[in-house]
């Protein structure tokens, strides 16, 4: 009984950590990355669609983005997008394509991306916190014996402790990775 409750917990802090690291793949570190595209959606035919479906986004330079709609009826949709996205990018129309020149990170941009990296490792060690607590009440309805309750809380602690190290260790990763001139 235990067992399934702590392999539940697992899957759903797996999931957390998941979702943590496509978020920090999305804070761009002065390269250009299709990746920090993924969020923005285009109001396309009244129906909000993800640009990847949208177009191909492809690197023809270290420092630029490409991005070719499949429909070039939805060229401005896109270009305005991006623009309202707040991702720092000036999307430049030339009628076919949209190209995206990365400016290179002012420090007061990349130290304005680092509080934002902070903020998603801490909504991740908040998700995770979420997830402990809805263990731990999942394991007192289950009306066990007081010493196995405390084994799983116990052990939920632990995945709880090592989900936070992993966060601090993708967090510092990226940090660095932003901070590196």
């Amino acid at each position: 009984m235990s067992d399934t409750i702590i392999l539940e917990i697992t899957e759903k802090m797996d999931k957390s950590m998941e979702s943590f690291i496509q978020r920090l793949k999305t804070v761009r570190a002065g390269r250009a990355n299709p990746s920090s595209l993924d969020g923005i959606m285009i109001n396309y035919y009244n129906s909000l669609t993800p640009l990847k479906q949208l177009a191909t986004i492809s690197v023809p330079e270290a420092t630029q983005l490409l991005i070719k709609p499949f429909d070039k009826g939805c060229l401005k949709d896109i270009e305005k997008a991006i623009f309202e996205s707040n991702l720092g990018y000036t999307p430049n129309n030339d009628g076919e394509t949209i190209r995206i020149v990365i400016p290179a990170l002012t420090e007061e941009r990349r130290k304005e991306l680092t509080k934002q990296v902070k903020a998603i490792a801490e909504d991740a060690k908040v998700s995770i916190r979420n997830i402990r607590h809805e263990g731990i009440e999942k394991s007192k309805k289950q009306e066990l014996p007081e010493d196995e309750e405390k084994n799983i809380e116990k052990e939920i602690q632990n995945l709880v402790n090592e989900y936070n190290k992993k966060i601090e260790v993708a967090l510092k990763e990226k940090e660095q990775e932003l901070l590196t001139v």
